[in-house]
């Protein structure tokens, strides 16, 4: 189980197109996150986005740097940041996409 969560026990459906970036020493990265049109965004959606939480079975990572994507004044998508401080952080946020990717049939992209 990998699940991405922008309320807690609501998990979105959309696969977001995933940008990840490391430092030349390996020791902090960035991963981009952006969805477009999420379900969290529907109007028969009710719930409010707390933030990004990625869960799975060794539990959760939360990134607050959520922002909203609009388009001639309607919400159409959400961009995630998620910043990794640490080599640790880096390879927990490693083993989550590994989980994420097998389960909904994602691919690597080396750009």
């Amino acid at each position: 189980m990998a699940d991405i969560q922008f309320a807690k026990g609501v998990t979105e459906k959309v696969v977001p197109n995933i940008k990840v970036t490391r430092s030349t020493t390996g020791n902090t990265g960035t991963a981009t996150f952006y969805f477009e049109d999420p379900q969290i965004l529907r109007k028969e959606s009710t719930e409010e986005i707390t933030g990004m939480y990625l869960i799975d079975d060794e539990g959760e990572i939360v990134s607050r740097e959520v922002k909203g994507k609009f388009i001639n004044g309607e919400a159409r998508g959400i961009e995630a940041v998620l910043i990794m401080k640490s080599e640790e952080e880096f390879e927990r946020f490693v083993r989550f996409m590994d989980k994420y990717a097998e389960e909904n049939g994602l691919g690597l992209d080396k750009q």
